[in-house]
């Protein structure tokens, strides 16, 4: 009966510290949760937490390190794709439409190539495609996992920062242009 006491205790105590079913979590750091497995979730000004700083080897220039905190005061649209993954090389043409369109307003598309083990494929991928936009070269995932709760195993994903780095929108499935066109020009009316 004592056991059962404590084993009892412990569960409330344990779920007096969950988090809930909400999309954000408490805290000033991002905290990914999925409410109801929605696949598209957008986040608005008070709810919305601080990214961890993203960071890695660039796919395209090696020995360069890109970095999220380079893009400070800009939107920043960031994908995580790979080249094996056929809904990503549907969409990478249409992130490179909003990297066209936007790069003179402030925004800034930046990849995380995921799970590709040689850098060949992706890099004539990017090539082939006219990707212009840097990507995070990344076959295990390392870069991704500062994100706390966010599920690796979905790719495509994207992440839509605000001007602050705070997470403003995640897609866990494959974008066209206009999916994220209306997000970003609500961004970029915000003021910092």
């Amino acid at each position: 009966m004592k056991r059962i006491a404590l084993l009892l205790a412990a569960l409330f105590v344990v779920a007096g510290c969950s988090t809930g079913s909400d999309a954000v979590a408490t805290g000033t750091e991002f905290n990914f949760v999925s409410p109801g497995g929605q696949t598209d979730i957008t986040y608005e000004g008070d709810e919305r937490q601080q990214i961890p700083e993203m960071r890695g080897d660039s796919l395209m220039e090696e020995g360069t390190e890109l970095r999220l905190s380079s893009y400070r005061g800009e939107v920043v649209v960031l994908n995580i794709w790979g080249a094996w993954c056929p809904p990503c090389r549907v969409e990478a043409p249409q992130l490179q439409k909003v990297q066209d369109a936007y790069a003179d307003k402030g925004v800034q598309v930046l990849g995380i190539d995921f799970r590709d083990p040689q850098r060949s494929a992706p890099q004539d991928f990017m090539r082939d495609t006219g990707l212009t936009y840097p990507s995070i070269y990344d076959p295990s995932g390392r870069s991704l996992l500062p994100l706390k709760g966010y599920p690796r195993a979905v790719v495509p994903s994207t992440i839509v920062l605000d001007k602050e780095h705070r997470v403003a929108a995640v897609f866990l499935r494959d974008l066209l242009a206009e999916d994220l066109t209306p997000l970003i020009d609500r961004l970029l009316a915000e003021k910092s």
